[in-house]
């Protein structure tokens, strides 16, 4: 179905899920349609998200106001209005499938906290990464406060919320924020296309048992048992006959 936020395209088992808002901002609509999408693409073997302009600028503070204001003072109002966004950016990190995310340009606030929840991050060189709530007045609250310090240990992700201040593409290389940093935006979207494909070509429930296991949080021991448990279920005779003929 069309979307005003976003665009969702598809090239064989990989879907790219394209932000087309100006400046790619986060509007209300954003979070109304991203949900529906995301429910489109589950029926891929890859997600890219990207932007177009750039990759994000963040919450569109103008457009969420008029929808937030009423609800200040209100935690019960509030949260409501809150869990519509969480449902974007937790279904993102939901998909049994693995999402890369492909940055360009700016990715600032909910762009950054919703990168978090991707699986692969890429960026260009000019990409530039801030988490700059504080200087609004407000306690970053869609997952990134949760998820950066296991991406890139707490004191930098202390560092970039409470300083609110941004990174380049080499620092959040060095990080660990991004695994890989291209030249251009040009080929920054190729190698995301080759890294889908060649995800794309390997196992779907090998590569959705390894996302749930490095997602679930558990104690270690805990951990290992679900990944013996998944293995159990989902191994097969073929695709070890297929591996061991590579």
């Amino acid at each position: 179905m069309p979307y005003q936020t976003v665009r969702l395209t598809r090239q064989d088992d990989v879907a790219t899920l394209t932000i087309v808002t100006r400046m790619g901002s986060m509007n209300t609509t954003f979070w109304r349609e991203m949900p529906q999408a995301l429910a489109e693409v589950q029926a891929s073997r890859v997600l890219i998200l990207r932007g177009e302009q750039l990759f994000s600028a963040g919450l569109d503070v103008k457009d969420n106001a008029a929808v937030i204001a009423p609800t200040l003072g209100d935690p019960s109002a509030f949260q409501a209005v809150v869990a519509e966004m969480h449902a974007a950016i937790e279904g993102l990190s939901q998909l049994p499938i693995p999402v890369i995310a492909a940055v360009h340009g700016w990715c600032i606030g909910a762009g950054l906290e919703t990168i978090s929840a991707c699986d692969l991050r890429l960026c260009s060189r000019e990409a530039r990464f801030s988490l700059p709530e504080v200087k609004l007045g407000i306690t970053a609250d869609l997952g990134g406060l949760q998820r950066l310090p296991h991406l890139i240990g707490r004191g930098r992700a202390a560092h970039l919320a409470l300083t609110g201040e941004p990174i380049d593409a080499s620092t959040a290389e060095r990080w660990g924020l991004v695994t890989e940093v291209l030249d251009t935006p040009e080929a920054l979207f190729q190698r995301a296309d080759e890294l889908a494909r060649h995800l794309a070509g390997l196992p779907a429930r090998a590569l959705e048992g390894t996302k749930r296991t490095l997602q679930d949080g558990l104690p270690h021991h805990e951990s290992m048992q679900g990944a013996v448990q998944w293995n159990a279920q989902h191994m097969t005779l073929e695709g070890l006959q297929n591996a061991l003929k590579k």
